[in-house]
């Protein structure tokens, strides 16, 4: 894990204890409702990654930056803002994603506009 990951993990860890010790009926009320909301949100949230999985597996992201080097930039740009705006991924999902396309040789252009109209659009 990197520091800022620990840096969460420990100021969420410090906020759950200050919250107890104030109201302890309260919070294990809180804690109740965010994970029924959890448990309501996994299958979407697994079913996601799983699709996501299965279209790198079948289409590596190094054939896919190999096919947006092939386009004009202007024509990469359009397309992956295009593709973003009729994809339905969550941002938790898609920095990952456009962080791998990135390191496969995909263009910081393309890649800028998938996400952000991916984003918009979510």
């Amino acid at each position: 894990m990197d520091i800022f990951t620990i840096a969460i993990w420990i100021g969420t860890i410090i906020f759950l204890i200050f919250s107890l010790s104030k109201n302890k009926e309260k919070t294990k009320m809180a804690l109740k409702m965010a994970f029924g909301m959890g448990k309501n949100m996994i299958f979407s949230i697994l079913s996601i990654i799983l699709l996501i999985g299965l279209v790198l597996a079948l289409l590596p992201p190094e054939q896919i930056a190999v096919y947006v080097e092939n386009q004009n930039i202007f024509v990469a740009t359009v397309a992956s803002a295009i593709f973003g705006t009729i994809t339905l991924i969550p941002a938790f999902i898609a920095f990952p994603l456009v962080g791998t396309l990135v390191d496969a040789g995909v263009g910081v252009v393309p890649s800028v506009a998938f996400l952000t109209t991916l984003t918009m659009i979510w």
